[in-house]
Order: C-alpha cells, then structure tokens, then sequence
C-alpha cells in the first residue's frame, strides 16, 4: 500500500512512523524551506523557551519571599533567541530529519502539492519541475497560517505575527497586540516581563471562548504587571509613521514601535484542490472530518490544523496515528471529550472537559465548586495565592464533567482531571483519592471535598 502525505508536522510523521510500522509506502511532501511544522519551528517549543526565560527575568525583578533581594535582570535577547534557534534546530533534526534517515519506508519531497484527482497528486518541486504520485491513500496534514484581520492599512506596515515576535532579538519600547487568546496572551506577557510596555487590544474580553472567570482572573493578572489590557477595543485602521504604528480606535489614537496581530490561524488548505476531489470544508477553510478522520472522500483523511479539530500539536499527533492505523485496515476513533490545553501564562491557565456554559447548552444539570488558592497549602507555601480550581459535576450522579484552573501550575495539574474525567469518576472518588502533601494538584482534590465539606475546616493534608 502506497501513502501520500501532504505536510511534515506532528500530525504527519505521527501518520507516516505508525503507516510504515504496518507496512505501507509513505511518501510525505513538504513545500516549507524547513520540515517539522509549526510547534518545532515557530510555535511550541521556541514560545516556551521564551516564556520561560521571561519567567525567570520577572521572578528577579519581583519574588514573594522577604529575604529575597530583588533586582532588575540583565537581559540579552539575542543570545535567548540564539539559544532558541539552537535548541529548535537541535529537536528538528532529533525527532523529524532522523526519522526520515532511519526509515527506508518513508520518502520525502519538497514541493507544492496539489490534487489532480482523487488519487493523484501533482507536485511543483521545490528545485524545479514537477512530479505526479498516485497514492492509495491520501493524508491531509498541511497546518495552518497566522490570520490577518481585514483592518484598513495593515497589510501596508511592518506588522509582527507570532512567527517573528517568538524569535525576535529586540526588546521593543512598547509592544501592541491585537488578540486576546493563546497567542496573544502568552506573547504580550513574555514581552512585558522581557523589558517591554504592552497594550492589547481584545475586540472582546480575554479568553472570551472560554469560562469567563479564567479571563477575569487572567486580565486581573495582568494589570497588576503592568500590562494595559484593553477589552471591548478595536482598531478601525493602522497606519506606520516615523518607525511608529499609530492605531485608530474608539477610544482614540494607540501608538507604539511594535504591531503583533495574534487573531488566530488560518488552515493552509486553499491551493490544494480540494473542490476539485470533492472534500468538504468548513467556512474557515478548516478539512471537515469525523471521528476516524476520514474527510467526505473515503480514501482521504486529514488531521492537525488544516482540519476542524482543535489547534493543538497533540491532538494533531493522536489523529495522524489514528488515521494511519485506519488507512491500513484498522479501526481507531479520536476521542477528544477529555482533551486537555494549556495557556502558558503565569497563572496558568489550564482546562478539561466541559465548562459550565457549555453543560448547560447540553441541557445538562451541573453541581460546580470553586476553590481559591487560598485555601491550597502547596500556594500558601510559595506565596502564590492567585488563582482558583473550578469542577463542574454531573447534578445527579456528581460525575466530573470537566476542570477549569487558573494557577501558577495548572498545566502540570490538569492531566490528573483529565484522566478523572476519562475514567468517569465522581468528585466524591476524586476527593477519596490519596495525594501527595505539599503539591500543587492536590488543589483538585480539595476541590473536589468542596462538594460534601468545608474544607476551612479540614486540617493540613485531612484525608
């Protein structure tokens, strides 16, 4: 069996090491100058090292502990960004390029593929020339692209995307961002912590997609760093002037030497001719496939950004082996009801399962219990009270349904509700449940003995 994969990011070499394991053909083809997608290249792992490197300059210049002197960093940016640059070439090479070298199952070509029918692909090869492949299957894996939103002179400035801004090598004096999710929140935080003045403009409120308390908490956080948050805030038009961004908004002018425009990200499926093949998309050009994701055509199946899935590298990953073991005679589903994400700000923001607006537009009766960091002993201990767990429970059978946490490290905590509610646990069975004293996880299960007690009136690690 021979199998073509359109794209070279996690979805697809997820897809290709599990195909060639079952013993088909894989020829994947790639148009990028590099192989490896967006989380080793530009998203993921470069924004995290950045992230990082900001967190460690704040906790110089602010900690909690009186003994502690605090100082203002010295900060080099183009050494964090060489040091970026280093560690992403060094992961690309180990978990991508190496696997093309020790698989003889697995060919690479560069170059542009379109559909030609429904098993063939024509290729505008990257050197020149072109090339036709028929495939017995076909795996749609071509990611997405930053969104630019239609404002009046934008596309006419020198305008950062994350692309740019994650490497960059300069400390601008004041930073704009137009967005208020993932992206935008977690590069306007980096950049305030690594020397900059931030604006951000959120044409609604942050996080606005998701419960609205992590948003509340996330702005709260932010204003008290210094960060100028902006809700309910459009620009009308921007324009560049004298090494100046100038944007018109209800509110007045906004000014500042550096423009990211973090509105989300585009799937990259428009030249690939699909109309002509007859594979459905939705109206953001996202690949329409279900839960073995096939597309509208049998033989086709797509996964990762270019599709209708959430955007996150490691749902991409689970659907390309999913669909690899289905294009080679198996039967395997992507189960996405106890998908976790993560933002990484500081607080974290982290979430599982179904939030309360989303039970209730399930016609679903819900119990749900917030707790305050307040009240956790691992946050009193490093003085890092800001922050609440929130569960919310199935109203009759107190089934968990889903997590919402706003903490310095929710995302080391959400894997334990995910896996609770994968297995369908109650909050009394979560609450039950022996967990080690001083962590910060065991916030969920203070959380969880909300639901039958006052935990004010429990002692230090009452079981």
């Amino acid at each position: 069996m021979h199998i073509a994969i359109i794209g070279s990011g996690g979805g697809a070499f997820a897809a290709a090491i599990r195909a060639s394991e079952a013993g088909a053909r894989v020829t994947m083809i790639e148009s990028g100058a590099v192989i490896g997608g967006t989380c080793v290249n530009v998203g993921c792992v470069p924004s995290k090292i950045q992230i990082r490197a900001a967190q460690l300059a704040q906790y110089q210049r602010e900690n909690p502990f009186a003994g502690l002197a605090d100082h203002a960093p010295a900060i080099d940016r183009p050494q964090i960004a060489a040091q970026q640059q280093s560690r992403v070439a060094e992961l690309r090479q180990a978990k991508y390029q190496k696997i093309l070298d020790d698989n003889p199952r697995i060919d690479m070509l560069r170059g542009r593929a379109r559909f030609e029918d429904a098993h063939t692909l024509l290729i505008d090869l990257q050197g020149g020339g072109q090339e036709r492949i028929t495939a017995d299957r076909v795996l749609i894996a071509t990611g997405a692209s930053p969104m630019l939103p239609p404002i009046p002179g934008l596309a006419d400035t020198p305008y950062w995307t994350s692309d740019e801004a994650v490497f960059s090598d300069e400390t601008p004096e004041h930073l704009l961002v137009i967005g208020a999710s993932v992206v935008a929140v977690e590069q306007a935080q980096a950049f305030r912590r690594l020397g900059s003045k931030v604006t951000i403009l959120a044409r609604s409120t942050l996080l606005s997609r998701d419960d609205p308390d992590l948003g509340t908490g996330l702005t709260d956080a932010f204003r008290a760093e210094g960060i100028d948050v902006r809700e309910h805030t459009e620009a009308s038009a921007v324009g560049y002037e004298s090494g100046q961004f100038v944007l018109e908004t209800q509110d007045g002018l906004i000014r500042g030497d550096r423009l990211l425009i973090a509105t989300g990200r585009a799937p990259n499926t428009r030249d690939l001719g699909l109309d002509k093949v007859g594979v459905e998309t939705d109206k953001c050009g996202g690949i329409k496939v279900d839960e073995h994701l096939r597309t509208s055509v049998e033989h086709i199946y797509a996964t990762g950004d270019c599709t209708d899935l959430p955007q996150l590298v490691y749902v991409a990953a689970a659907g390309g082996t999913r669909a690899a073991v289905n294009m080679t005679g198996g039967e395997a589903e992507l189960d996405l009801s106890a998908m976790p994400a993560v933002i990484f700000t500081e607080p974290q923001v982290a979430t599982v399962g179904l939030d309360e607006g989303q039970a209730r537009s399930r016609s679903i009766e819900t119990e749900t219990r917030t707790l305050e960091l307040e009240n956790v002993p691992r946050a009193l201990a490093n003085f890092e009270t800001r922050g609440f767990v929130k569960l919310i429970a199935e109203a009759d059978t107190h089934r968990l349904l889903g997590a919402q946490i706003l903490a310095a490290e929710a995302g080391e905590m959400i894997q334990t509700a995910a896996l609770a509610v994968h297995q369908g646990m109650t909050v009394e069975a979560l609450g039950d449940l022996l967990f080690p004293y001083l962590v910060h996880v065991e916030a969920l299960k203070l959380c969880a003995q909300t639901f039958t007690k006052d935990v004010a009136q429990l002692s230090c690690c009452a079981g």
